[in-house]
């Protein structure tokens, strides 16, 4: 009898860029980011699925990275943080949350970003309920969510504006 293999080859798309890899079994998917891409963006909390900070968009749903394995995501399609910003300009989302101070010590951020991307991908001008809802699997113990809401809410509010023609003041473009 031969032995298992505890190693897997795998295929990702991340932020665009195809990666092959060979992965232990084992290894959590939040680590294969980190460690075997040096993609650091997204953070490890509480490697129990409770905080959010790892949260990435896979294969067009958000997921908590720590929460699955490197080899479950094999021919998967994956944003990151780090693909956010296009060109070294930083998407409307992260400008919002600068301008709004959506963030404090910057740890919860990234996750923050990534649920915030899937919501407006799926709702592009959510309310303030709709938001809460939208992060509410992200933990944040700087800001009491006050002004990651008002970031988020200010990019829906844009997004209604291009929308609908007016501009974000309320008179019409």
């Amino acid at each position: 009898m031969t032995e298992p293999s505890t190693t897997h080859a795998i295929e990702v798309t991340i932020n665009g860029k195809i990666y092959h890899r060979e992965v232990e079994a084992r290894q959590l998917l939040v680590h294969f980011i980190r460690d075997t891409l040096d993609l650091t963006g997204t953070h490890i909390g509480c490697d129990t699925g409770s905080c959010g900070a790892c949260s990435v968009i896979l294969n067009g749903k958000l997921v908590k990275s720590c929460m699955l394995l490197a080899p479950q995501a094999d021919g998967a399609v994956i944003d990151t943080v780090e693909g956010l910003a296009a060109d070294g300009e930083l998407a409307p989302l992260q400008e919002s949350f600068a301008a709004h101070h959506g963030l404090q010590c910057g740890y919860c951020t990234p996750g923050m970003l990534m649920s915030a991307t899937y919501l407006l991908r799926e709702n592009p001008t959510p309310t303030a309920e709709e938001v809460r809802r939208g992060i509410k699997g992200n933990l944040c113990r700087c800001t009491g969510y006050v002004n990651i809401v008002r970031s988020i809410l200010a990019v829906a509010e844009a997004n209604r504006a291009r929308l609908t023609g007016t501009s974000a003041e309320g008179g019409q473009q």
